[in-house]
């Protein structure tokens, strides 16, 4: 896609983008898939940390950083010269929307308070990507995805009942702090509808993480029971599980006593479903470790595309266990548009990861590749009203 794609949901809407890594640059991102225009903002001669996150690398640009900065215009700020405040004040009057993951405080001390707000940028939603957030004891502490998965109690939920707890293969926490982010923010704009006014809005990692326990935390609250580690199965659902097959493994999802009926069926073993020991859910969770043996050492007599077949031809619920590059090369991947590509200033055309989202007449699409660092610093001051000594000073400065 490029810069002459149709106007997105946000278009009009300017985003200041003050993060780095992960969680506020994939919320910024968001917003600019979503026509926002995004101004990211980076330490001259440093950037974000993820442009050294690799290998891979395509050219001089880490994939990481790549993966989570499309749709966005790049400029560069040293925030610690007066100078650079001053730009960044002048962006903050107009912007709609501004997003930092500095440490607590951190906003404040380079002069940017709730009182600068009030009197200067009253309008502009304020977004604060915390890790501990601002309250508590543990308040203003920095945050770190892997920890935090280690902190919530994701990790102990996560891996073999008999083995270490283990983190997801992705920054789960860092990802969907991101997502509460972009909700957030989302919904301030839509508050500003009505007040006339911004409002500050804060989500942090450790919140984040705990909330993703989710049906596992309901359950414990509702028994007082600690919760444990099923592997690739389900606290409250049997057969909800990865079994192997003659030749791989096939992922199965039963989620009701209908569809255990059905799979039975399929599968030639309609006894299953009368056994007093598997006819409900309830019963099935029980007797989890049986009704999963039985299971397992059927499907280990075929093959994992026969299974498939006879399975998904009957209706159940079940699926391949891809690897991460037939997923990314998959039929139906392709055609929902997961992997694009976009025109990058000195790497030329690039594959990206697509927009996992759609609207019917404002489009989301990849206008921009990711910018190099301090890519578009002269035309965001130009549009200040800069000229170009102005800008050439700056430089010589320091600022910029």
């Amino acid at each position: 896609m490029s810069e002459d794609t149709p106007n997105g949901a946000l278009e009009g809407i300017r985003v200041i983008d003050l993060t780095r890594v992960l969680a506020g640059p994939f919320c910024a991102m968001m917003l600019g898939d979503m026509g926002a225009d995004v101004i990211k903002i980076e330490q001259p001669g440093r950037g974000d940390d993820t442009r050294a996150w690799g290998p891979p690398f395509v050219g001089e640009e880490s994939a990481y950083y790549l993966g989570a900065n499309r749709n966005k215009r790049g400029m560069t700020l040293n925030l610690k010269e007066p100078a650079a405040r001053e730009v960044l004040a002048e962006l903050l009057r107009t912007g709609d929307v501004v997003i930092d993951n500095f440490k607590l405080g951190t906003m404040a001390k380079f002069g940017f308070d709730d009182a600068w707000y009030e009197e200067n940028a009253p309008q502009i939603v304020r977004a604060s990507i915390l890790g501990y957030g601002s309250t508590g004891p543990r308040a203003g502490l920095p945050g770190y995805d892997f920890l935090l998965q280690a902190e919530s109690g994701l990790m102990s939920i996560t891996g073999e009942a008999d083995g270490d707890p283990m983190k997801l293969g992705v920054a789960i926490v860092d990802l969907c702090t991101g997502m509460y982010a972009l909700s957030s923010i989302l919904a301030a704009l839509q508050a500003r509808h009505r007040t006339g006014r911004g409002q500050y809005v804060e989500v942090s990692l450790y919140d984040t993480g705990v909330s993703l326990l989710a049906n596992v935390a309901a359950n414990y609250l509702a028994s007082g029971k600690p919760a444990g580690r099923y592997g690739n199965g389900h606290p409250n659902i049997v057969p909800y599980n990865a079994y192997p097959t003659r030749d791989g493994m096939i992922a199965l999802s039963v989620g009701n006593d209908g569809q255990f009926q059905t799979f039975c069926n399929a599968v030639g073993q309609d006894e299953w479903a009368d056994d007093p020991r598997f006819a409900r859910n309830r019963d099935r969770v029980e007797n989890r470790d049986a009704c999963d043996a039985m299971i397992s050492e059927l499907l280990k007599t075929d093959d994992t595309a026969d299974w498939l077949g006879k399975l998904q031809g009957a209706g159940v619920s079940c699926a391949p266990i891809n690897t991460v590059d037939q997923a990314l090369t998959a039929e139906h991947t392709i055609a929902r548009g997961l992997v694009t590509k976009a025109m990058h200033t000195v790497e030329g055309e690039i594959d990206l990861p697509g927009i996992p989202f759609r609207f019917s007449d404002t489009e989301a699409a990849v206008r921009r590749a990711p910018p190099t660092l301090g890519e578009h610093t002269n035309e965001v001051l130009t549009e200040l009203g800069k000229s170009a000594d102005e800008i050439a000073a700056l430089r010589d400065a320091g600022a910029i």
